[in-house]
């Protein structure tokens, strides 16, 4: 059951850099692609096809492909590290960016460059026995990351409608910014992939760079601390792709457990122990511990307040050494908790999935080497705030009308700013609707009709 991965922009590159990096580590590959001579352990396991493909020469391939309108980022791999890695034709870059400009990304520079993706895309799922899906890395607030994005996710799921599509994409974040127009890009790609992804991972910057700086002691995070933990999140998840375990979950596993309703498929991520060295080596880390540190919302990797909403699914995802008896003690232990609260229509609500590979890490990195860890995946009503708080951005600028000439100018039409913000409408009132207890939800209905 193979996964392709697509990185796309700056955000979604460099993220599926530090990704491939740690894969590699984890699953003892070399920077070319070779297995090193010690990890003869790693060919027994071959549930790693589902991530690499093995070429003639006995080289391993990743299954991905990376994507930017300008060569400056993808450039950075053709000359990096893992420069011997990847295929020279998965390293697609374009000649001239989106200028963080959805309009660009999606219908001018984008529609160039759109074809010769899918080209590649098709040659990749032919090497595929059993296509499972994608996985789309990509940013909310840039041009190529928001426009390229959501028309390349069109046009695959009008290739490969029947396959999964998860995406891991960048939030804008509360405070911090690094362009004025991300609300207006969130939104435009927000309403058109909200029919084309099926679950969609968000991370904000401001919420990894506040945890960098206090879990992990990093007084200046760079881009490449923050993407290095994002790479743990996105390994935990798919981990139980690429190891073989006790309670594997595959990707419908995720989408059939996380998403009740086909819109509400924005889980909150939260990765638990987010500690340094020095500090891991006086802390137990038991998995009581672990698992309570996901209810924190300190160690969310989106600003907002579980406690202000309800949660419907949970999703627990333990690697390392763990047992089903300690998690099972664990999580009956939360569900006293009185912070944490259930929708009424969903009494069970916990999904766990173990897989005995620890946690690696990278030489270098700023993370401790750890027994065991534990990444929740939880759809709950208070991703709602996050989005309410992008809508709010989103009103103040264009009832101005501020900007709205660049994206006219690359030829989209200003009545689709109008039906993306109706759409988001809709999307918080869902949230809404979701978390209101069933006797309030009957009597609205009653009214309707």
């Amino acid at each position: 059951m193979e996964c392709i991965s697509i990185h796309i922009g700056q955000a979604g590159v460099q993220m599926g850099n530090a990704c491939w990096e740690l894969y590699c580590l984890e699953h003892g590959f070399q920077p070319d692609g070779r297995l090193h001579e010690s990890s003869t352990a790693s060919l027994a396991d071959s549930s790693f096809g589902t991530f690499f493909s093995e070429t003639g020469s006995g080289k391993y391939v990743p299954r991905a492909v990376f994507i930017d309108l300008e060569p400056t980022v993808v450039d950075e791999i053709r000359n990096g590290h893992y420069r011997q890695l990847y295929h020279p034709e998965q390293l697609i870059s374009g000649k001239e960016d989106a200028a963080n400009n959805y309009a660009r990304g999606h219908y001018t520079i984008g529609k160039e460059i759109v074809e010769s993706v899918l080209d590649r895309m098709r040659k990749m799922a032919d090497l595929c026995i059993g296509l499972q899906g994608f996985l789309i890395f990509h940013s909310f607030g840039g041009g190529t990351g928001s426009g390229f994005a959501s028309l390349l996710m069109e046009r695959l799921s009008v290739d490969y409608g029947k396959k999964s599509k998860l995406e891991f994409s960048v939030y804008p974040a509360p405070q911090v910014s690094t362009a004025v127009v991300e609300p207006y890009n969130s939104i435009l790609t927000t309403h058109t992939t909200l029919e084309h992804s099926d679950c969609s991972f968000m991370v904000d910057n401001e919420a990894i760079f506040d945890i960098c700086k206090r879990n992990l002691g990093v007084e200046r995070p760079s881009y490449t601390n923050l993407n290095r933990l994002v790479a743990q999140i996105v390994s935990s998840i798919t981990a139980s792709l690429r190891f073989d375990g006790a309670l594997n979950v595959d990707l419908t596993e995720f989408q059939t457990n996380l998403v009740p309703y086909p819109r509400i498929h924005f889980p909150l991520v939260t990765y638990a122990p987010i500690i340094s060295a020095e500090r891991a080596y006086h802390e137990q880390l038991s998995v009581p511990e672990i698992t309570n540190a996901c209810f924190e919302p300190a160690n969310q990797m989106v600003k907002c307040d579980p406690r202000h909403g309800k949660y419907m699914a949970c999703c627990l995802l333990y690697r390392g050494d763990v047992v089903p008896k300690d998690v099972n003690a664990a999580i009956a232990h939360i569900k006293t908790r009185k912070s944490i609260q259930f929708v009424d229509w969903c009494p069970t609500g916990f999904k766990v999935g173990i897989n005995y590979q620890p946690p690696t890490v990278v030489p270098g990195g700023d993370l401790a080497k750890v027994q065991r860890a534990v990444c929740m995946l939880s759809n709950t009503t208070a991703i709602a705030e996050a989005w309410s708080r992008l809508d709010h951005k989103f009103d103040l600028m264009y009832a101005r009308r501020a900007f709205v000439h660049w994206y006219v100018g690359e030829g989209m039409e200003e009545g689709e700013f109008s039906e993306a913000r109706e759409d988001m409408a809709a999307l918080e009132k869902d949230y809404e609707e979701v978390g209101a207890d069933s006797g309030a939800g009957c009597e609205a209905e009653e009214d309707e009709y």
